[in-house]
């Protein structure tokens, strides 16, 4: 297969999305704080709203692939399985005696099983030890609700974990310790599975932090970055060198953004709808900028800037201006609907999109504008702070808008 993206609005052909499952029940108020989530989640709601999202994808002509089915099939790799096997026993938390024990449960398992444990995790209740399978001193002291292997609950925010930049993918490095483990999967997954055969790389999991929602393809050739709570400046830094390197971009915006828990990624406050149009937070909007990044003739980055991210972003895709549709209606409705994920729209195709149905103003600002919104319910999907584009990562968008 030629998996290929070069923008944020061409028509979308494939997209991987992570259907919740399992992990999503293993949330609690003991731990749904450590693993990122503000609220905890009615499971079957979210699977609801999750069918109803891939229902429409494919109403649309999307082809949409499952990241859970495609790391079982995965898994029937010996060196995939050895692989992941081992990345989990690597946590130092383990100890020797807890993980030669985890290390026997997990052989036994088939594909399927295995898959599970890495989604949903190992609970130490359902890690049985014995006088000669014992668990040591870790398992003993480890309270009766924790995980030996913790879950996966945000691995539905399949945008985070790889980006695709033309032809190349971009296995992203997650800033928080409770997600770094999603990328080992993905990363799995485009080297070990037949569909991927031959993927060309050009970011890896162990460089500096960069996270998916904080990338975005303005235009072919112009890639904007998000720098704040998520992605560093040295993560930045990585993949521009390592996108002009690979000849896949002539721009790179580099966009700072308040470290404010609202606005992590970059696709939180802004998000493209048409070649030439952004749904945006107003509240910053004016006072958004950028450094433009373009390759130097010594072979470094030559940094321009800062100027005005709307400015900026207008001159790297030679247009006269860019058009921008505000996030609700007033300061107020605004700041709720841009919390809501109003701003996180997913481009089916130019002036094609999908939101959620409760950002009601927005949507409406959108429809406006020329803007075909089609609406979805989100409310347990958004309750891990995450709207159409970060629950989607295009595998291929048509290389002409």
């Amino acid at each position: 297969m030629s998996h290929y993206a070069n923008s944020e609005v061409g028509r979308l052909g494939t997209v991987l999305l992570h259907r919740p499952g399992r992990e999503l029940a293993r949330l609690t108020p003991r731990n749904n704080d450590s693993l990122l989530f503000d609220a905890i989640p009615w499971v079957g709601r979210a699977q609801e709203e999750h069918d109803a999202f891939a229902a429409v994808l494919r109403e649309r002509g999307v082809e949409v692939l499952y990241l859970a089915t495609l790391l079982v099939e995965t898994l029937a790799v010996d060196d995939a399985r050895a692989e992941l096997i081992e990345r989990v026993l690597q946590d130092p938390r383990l100890g020797g005696t807890l993980r030669q024990r985890v290390s026997d449960h997990l052989a036994y398992l088939d594909p399927v099983g295995l898959a599970d444990v890495f989604v949903a995790g190992l609970a130490h209740e359902e890690l049985r030890t014995s006088w000669d399978r014992p668990g040591g001193l870790v398992y003993t002291l480890m309270d009766r609700h924790d995980f030996v292997i913790d879950p996966l609950p945000n691995l539905l925010f399949t945008r985070d974990q790889s980006v695709w930049i033309r032809d190349r993918a971009a296995v992203m490095s997650l800033a928080m310790p409770a997600r770094r483990r999603e990328t080992s999967l993905v990363d799995a997954i485009y080297r070990h599975h037949p569909r991927f055969g031959g993927t060309r790389f050009v970011y890896r999991p162990e460089f500096e932090h960069v996270e998916g929602g904080d990338v975005l393809l303005l235009a072919p050739g112009v890639v904007a970055i998000g720098v704040g709570e998520r992605t560093t400046p040295a993560g930045a830094e990585q993949l521009a060198r390592r996108v002009f390197d690979a000849d896949l971009a002539h721009t790179i915006l580099v966009v700072p953004i308040a470290q404010e828990r609202a606005t992590m990624h970059l696709d939180t406050i802004c998000t493209m709808v048409d070649v030439d149009a952004v749904v945006m937070y107003p509240n910053i909007a004016d006072s958004l900028s950028a450094y433009t990044v373009v390759a130097g003739a010594d072979g470094g980055l030559q940094i321009d800037g800062p100027a005005p991210f709307l400015r900026a972003a207008a001159d790297a895709m030679d247009l006269t201006t860019l058009r921008v549709i505000d996030t609700g209606l007033d300061p107020v409705t605004a700041e709720r609907e841009q919390w809501d994920d109003g701003n996180n729209t997913l481009a089916i195709a130019p002036r094609l999109c999908v939101a959620y149905e409760r950002n009601v103003e927005t949507n409406r600002q959108l429809e406006r504008a020329g803007i075909e919104v089609i609406r979805i319910a989100g409310s347990e999907l958004g309750s891990g702070r995450g709207g159409p584009r970060c629950l989607s990562c295009p595998l291929v968008r048509n290389g002409t808008i």
